[in-house]
């Protein structure tokens, strides 16, 4: 190696050198790209991970709501025939609205659903009293009713609770992984300051100039440089854990109360009990109606005979057998989709507050914990005496390689921080039952 006087060099020993300047501006420029590929390939397993979760998740729920929607149509032209054909546009906007306020509709689902009770009793009612003429405005009277008689038992109650916490539940899971995958993806393009950049230099290849190209970084020599170029990463893992812990928690709720699949799968049975109910209780609620609503005007008889035979529901409706289905989501799809992403949950915890040690783990960044005395600690092969200094931006006020203005956080991580903050309130409402907002992550 031709080795010189260094006095030329910015960075590195200006003692002899067998660096130029322009190697060293090339090495500088490489140092850059080996801590970005450093950060980036331990961040895109976990990037890669969220991602594609969300894919299945997403792709499950939307294909469990088309599974139930065929479900009861198949069942609904068996047992009802025409009659549920002629009224079947009814059952469609149901599911539409449902589709909807999954993908991030503006639908409230309590009143959606109040919604539909309340059309199904009107067409229930024509049906049951097909002797009758009815105007619209009767029928808005009779819809009135609906709360206060409880013409299809206590169905509209239990679904409407149902499906409220089991829809707010995936939907919020959902996006919970689709802003735990966007967060990773900005928070891990990390670009060094000027000041990280020769700290980067210095450690990666100043040994290179001094010809001690084999000798690698000091481990708490590397740990200390990581530490202070991802400074403001490390303020990210307070937030991100307690995001982490809130995912986990709706979680426990798909697997258990909240959890949509059993929800959903055994929806066309409850909605044709209600009916069932509407039919068997027709007269009292009929009457009670006619007292509030008054006395309607009859049809002519040849209308009425054949409006009867119309309206007869079939008789080929098989009740419904509770073990047929399962209540629990025990050995079922998103019981596995929820237990392979929760072990996966619990080992994103810290990740960023670990990313600085991990780096430092690879064998081409640093010696590792041993051979202390034959390491780079930044002038010399020699040991690195310094001490590891903490996480986060204002530990790095006492870090003794990397200049850090811990006066001036980072503001896109300070936007991710933000962004955990957001989604774990949302979490914790859903959690609760609660509905909350979408959030448009397109």
């Amino acid at each position: 190696l031709l080795c010189f006087s260094g006095d030329h060099l910015k960075v590195c020993s200006q003692g002899y050198t067998c660096c130029s300047q322009e190697m060293e501006e090339k090495y500088s420029q490489q140092s850059k790209h080996d801590f970005r590929n450093a950060v980036v390939e331990l961040s895109n397993h976990l990037q890669t991970m969220f991602s594609s979760r969300y894919k299945k998740f997403d792709e499950f729920f939307k294909e469990l709501l088309e599974n139930a929607e065929k479900s009861l149509n198949d069942m609904f032209v068996r047992t009802y025939g025409r009659l549920y054909m002629q009224n079947s546009e009814l059952f469609k906007d149901l599911f539409v609205e449902l589709k909807r306020y999954y993908v991030g509709g503006n639908v409230n689902l309590e009143e959606m659903l109040n919604e539909f009770w309340a059309r199904l009793l009107e067409r229930m009612f024509r049906l049951v009293n097909p002797q009758y003429h009815f105007t619209d405005e009767y029928l808005e009277c009779v819809s009135k009713y609906t709360e206060q008689l409880k013409p299809f038992g206590d169905v509209p109650r239990k679904l409407k609770l149902q499906v409220t916490r089991a829809f707010v539940a995936a939907r919020t899971f959902a996006q919970g992984l689709a802003v735990a995958r966007d967060v990773v993806s900005k928070v891990s393009a990390v670009n060094p300051t000027p000041q990280g950049t020769r700290a980067l230099l210095k450690m990666m290849y100043c040994p290179h100039c001094r010809g001690l190209v084999s000798v690698k970084p000091c481990y708490n020599y590397c740990f200390n440089v990581m530490r202070g170029c991802l400074a403001n990463q490390g303020d990210l893992d307070a937030e991100w854990n307690i995001f982490m812990d809130s995912m986990l928690l709706v979680a426990e709720r798909l697997e258990g109360p909240f959890n949509i699949e059993s929800v959903m799968d055994p929806i066309d049975v409850k909605i044709s009990d209600a009916i069932m109910n509407m039919q068997e209780n027709s007269m009292q609620v009929s009457q009670k109606v006619f007292q509030g609503c008054g006395q309607p005007k009859t049809l002519a008889q040849g209308r009425t005979a054949r409006s009867v035979s119309e309206s007869g529901f079939s008789a080929r409706f098989r009740p419904y057998n509770p073990e047929e289905r399962p209540t629990t989501a025990a050995g079922t799809s998103l019981d596995r989709l929820v237990t392979d992403v929760k072990e996966k949950l619990k080992q994103a915890k810290k990740f960023w507050s670990s990313l600085p040690g991990n780096i430092c783990n690879d064998e081409k960044m640093s010696v590792g914990t041993v051979n202390e005395n034959e390491c780079w600690n930044g002038s010399a092969k020699s040991r690195y005496d310094f001490a590891v200094t903490g996480n986060g931006l204002a530990s790095q006020v006492n870090n003794p390689e990397v200049e850090v203005d811990i006066t001036k956080p980072d503001m896109v991580i300070r936007r991710q921080i933000m962004a955990l903050r957001v989604m774990t309130n949302k979490l914790k409402n859903a959690y609760s039952g609660n509905d909350v907002d979408f959030i448009d992550i397109s």
